[in-house]
C-alpha cells in the first residue's frame, strides 16, 4: 500500500525538473536596451504619470510585466515592445520622438488623454506599425506629408487639433480604417487613400474645413463599409461612382453645401442602414426607390431644398426607425402606410408645406418617441388614436390650423411619457381655453399653447403639473388675475404670460418661485431639444430662464421680492399699468433683460436706476418710457 504513491511522487519530479529551466529562463527575460530608452524619454516627456513604471533597479530590466505593454512571445531572452496600449490613463504632457525608437511597435493607442503639441515626425516612420491611435487628446500642428507605415491597418487621429492637409499615407495597402474627424484639416478631400488600399472600411472626414467639389474617386474603395464627410465645405453634386459602394451602410454628408438632386441609383446601395444628407442644397424629388433600401434604419434629409410629396416607397422600409424631412419645400398629404413601419421613433416633417389631416393609422407606430408636424398647413382635429402613443416624448404641432384644442388636450393628457408638448398657433378658432376636464399631463415639462386666440382665464388644471419648466400661453386673449398657485410650481421657471388681458397685481408667489430663487438649474436652461439621433434641435433653441407679464393690464408696484430670483435672466412687466418707485434689484446677479418700460414708475434720476438696476441692461431711453 505505500509504494502507491511513488508513481505520483516521481511525476511530479519529472514535472519539476521539466519546467525549472523555463522558470529559469523567463526569470532571467529581459527587455531590449534601446527599448527602454525609448519608454523612459516618453515617461519623460510627461507632466505627470499614475502608470507606475520603475526605471531603477532590478525591476527595471522586464518592461513586459509594466501597465500597457505588451512584448513578443518568442522565446529570446531579450524581449522587444510591440504594443503600448495607454488608453484613458490620465497622460499630460507632449509626445516624445523616443517613442520612434520603438521600432518593432505594432500598436499604440495613447487616445482619450490629455496630451498636447505636435506629433514627433519619428512616429509616422514605424514600419511594423499596424495600429495608431492618437484621437481624443490636444495635439496639434501638421501631419508630415510622407510616411512610412506600411504596415498600418488602423490609423486614427480623431478629436485633435491637427491642420494643414490630411495624411495619405501612400503605400498603406492594408489601411482598413482612417478617422481624422474632428480637427482643422484643410482643402480638398484627396481620395488617393483608395488608390493605395482596397480593403478599406471605414473613412471619416467628419468637422474640419474640407472644402471644393466633393471627390470623385471614392468608388475604388470597393469594400468600404462608411463615409462621413459631415460637418464640412464641400461644394458640387454627388459623383456616379459613389453609387458603386455595396457594402455601404452609412453615408453621413450633413452639414456642407452639396447641391443637385439625389440620383436614382442610390437603390443601389441596398446595404444602407443609414443616410445623412441634411443641410445641404440638394433639390428636386426625393427619389422613389426605398423599396430598395430594405435595411434602411436612419433616413435624414432635412434642412435642403427638396420638393414633391412623399416617396410612397418609404413605407417599404420596415427597418426605419428614423425620418427627418424637416426644413424643406415638401407639400401634399401625409399619405404613407404607418403600418408597415413598426419601428419609427422619431418623424420629422416639420416646417413644409403638408396639408390635409393628420394621419389616422400614424400611432401604429408604438415606438414613437419624438413627432414633429410643426408649421405646415394640416388641418382638423388631432386624431383620437393618438391615444396609442404611449412611449411619445415630444410632440411637436405648431402653427398648424387644427379645431378643437379641449379635444385634443383630452385626447394628450393620457399620454405617461409626453414631455414636451407645442401647440402655439395651431388653433386659430377663437376658442375657450379650458378649465377643467383635464386632469393629465403628469409627467410635461414643457407646454406652449400661445398663439391661439384663446379667451377666459388661466386654467386651474396648471397647478396639478408639478415638473413643468417652460410654459408659454402667450399672445391670447386671457383675462382675470394672474393665480397664486403659478409662483408653487416648483420647476417652473420659463413662464410666459405677455400679451393678454390679465388684470390685477402681480401675485407675491412669482418672487418665491424655487427655481428661480435658489438651486442650480443650469443643467436645465438653454433648452436643446434634441430630436435625431445627429444631434438636430427644433426651433426653441434657447429659452433662458424668464418671466414676461407684459403687454397685460396688471396694476400695482414692482414686488421687491424680485431680489431674490438669483437665477432668473429676463424680466419683463413692460405695457402694464405698474406703479410706483423701482425697488432694489441688484441682488438679481444673472439678470440680463430688464424692461420696465411703458408703465407709471417713479424713477428721479439716471443715478438711481443705476443703483437699484444694472446699467448694462437698463438704458436711458426706457427711462423715458417708465
Amino acid at each position: 500500500m505505500g509504494n502507491r504513491g511513488l508513481p505520483c511522487f516521481f511525476f511530479l519530479l519529472l514535472l519539476l525538473l521539466l519546467f525549472a529551466p523555463l522558470s529559469c529562463s523567463q526569470s532571467q527575460q529581459s527587455c531590449d536596451s534601446s527599448d527602454l530608452n525609448a519608454l523612459q524619454g516618453f515617461v519623460e516627456g510627461l507632466e505627470s504619470s499614475a502608470l507606475g513604471w520603475s526605471f531603477n533597479g532590478s525591476s527595471s530590466s522586464n518592461c513586459c510585466n509594466w501597465v500597457g505593454i505588451s512584448c513578443d512571445l518568442g522565446s529570446a531572452l531579450v524581449k522587444r515592445v510591440i504594443g503600448l496600449d495607454l488608453s484613458k490613463k490620465s497622460l499630460k504632457g507632449s509626445v516624445s520622438s523616443s517613442l520612434g525608437g520603438l521600432d518593432q511597435l505594432k500598436l499604440l493607442n495613447l487616445s482619450y488623454n490629455s496630451l498636447r503639441g505636435p506629433v514627433p515626425v519619428e512616429l509616422f516612420h514605424l514600419p511594423h506599425l499596424e495600429l495608431l491611435d492618437l484621437s481624443t487628446n490636444r495635439l496639434s500642428g501638421l501631419i508630415p506629408a510622407e510616411s512610412n507605415l506600411s504596415s498600418i491597418q488602423v490609423f486614427n487621429i480623431s478629436f485633435n487639433s491637427f491642420n494643414g492637409t490630411h495624411p495619405i499615407l501612400a503605400g498603406s495597402s492594408n489601411l482598413s480604417v482612417y478617422d481624422v474627424s474632428s480637427n482643422s484639416f484643410w482643402g480638398p478631400v484627396d481620395i488617393g487613400i483608395c488608390n493605395s488600399s482596397d480593403s478599406v472600411q471605414l473613412l471619416r472626414f467628419s468637422a474640419n474645413m474640407f472644402s471644393g467639389d466633393f471627390p470623385a474617386g471614392f468608388g475604388n474603395c470597393s469594400s468600404l463599409s462608411e463615409l462621413s464627410l459631415n460637418t464640412n465645405g464641400l461644394t458640387g453634386t454627388l459623383p456616379n461612382d459613389l453609387f458603386t459602394l455595396s457594402s455601404l451602410t452609412k453615408l453621413n454628408l450633413q452639414g456642407n453645401a452639396l447641391s443637385g438632386t439625389v440620383s436614382t441609383n442610390i437603390r443601389n446601395l441596398s446595404n444602407l442602414v443609414l443616410i445623412d444628407t441634411s443641410s445641404n442644397s440638394f433639390s428636386g424629388a426625393i427619389p422613389n426607390v426605398f423599396d430598395s433600401l430594405n435595411k434602411l434604419e436612419y433616413f435624414d434629409a432635412s434642412s435642403n431644398k427638396l420638393t414633391g410629396g412623399l416617396p410612397p416607397s418609404l413605407s417599404s422600409c420596415s427597418t426605419l426607425t428614423t425620418i427627418s424631412l424637416r426644413n424643406n419645400s415638401l407639400r401634399g398629404t401625409i399619405d404613407l402606410n404607418f403600418t408597415t413601419l413598426p419601428r419609427l421613433k422619431h418623424l420629422g416633417l416639420g416646417m413644409n408645406f403638408f396639408s390635409g389631416r393628420i394621419p389616422s393609422d400614424l400611432p401604429n407606430c408604438l415606438q414613437m418617441q419624438t413627432l414633429d408636424l410643426g408649421e405646415n398647413n394640416l388641418v382638423g382635429e388631432i386624431p383620437s388614436s393618438f391615444r396609442n402613443f404611449t412611449s411619445l416624448a415630444i410632440l411637436w404641432l405648431s402653427d398648424n390650423n387644427f379645431s378643437n384644442l379641449f379635444s385634443a388636450l383630452q385626447i394628450l393628457q393620457s399620454l405617461p411619457s409626453l414631455i414636451h408638448l407645442a401647440l402655439d398657433a395651431s388653433f386659430h378658432g377663437g376658442e375657450l381655453m379650458p378649465s377643467d376636464g383635464i386632469q393629465g399631463f403628469a409627467n410635461t415639462e414643457l407646454l406652449f399653447i400661445a398663439f391661439c386666440g384663446l379667451s377666459g382665464s388661466i386654467p386651474p388644471w396648471l397647478a396639478n403639473l408639478t415638473k413643468l419648466q417652460y410654459l408659454d400661453i402667450s399672445s391670447n386673449y386671457l383675462s382675470g388675475r394672474i393665480p397664486s398657485w403659478l409662483g408653487n410650481l416648483g420647476n417652473l421657471f420659463y413662464l410666459d404670460i405677455s400679451n393678454n388681458l390679465l388684470t390685477g397685481e402681480i401675485p407675491t408667489s412669482l418672487t418665491r418661485m424655487k427655481s428661480l430663487a435658489y438651486g442650480n438649474i443650469s443643467q436645465h436652461f438653454g433648452l436643446m431639444l434634441k430630436v435625431y439621433p445627429n444631434g438636430q434641435f427644433l426651433e426653441y433653441s434657447s429659452l433662458q430662464p424668464s418671466i414676461n407679464v407684459s403687454n397685460n393690464k396688471l396694476v400695482g408696484s414692482i414686488l421687491p421680492g424680485f431680489n431674490g430670483l438669483v437665477n432668473l435672466h429676463v424680466l419683463d412687466l413692460s405695457f402694464n399699468n405698474i406703479s410706483g418707485t423701482i425697488p432694489d434689484l441688484s441682488g438679481m446677479s444673472n439678470l440680463e433683460t430688464l424692461d420696465l418700460s411703458h408703465n407709471h414708475l417713479t424713477v428721479t434720476s439716471r443715478d438711481a436706476a443705476d443703483k437699484y438696476c444694472c446699467s448694462k441692461i437698463f438704458s436711458s431711453s426706457r427711462l423715458e418710457d417708465i
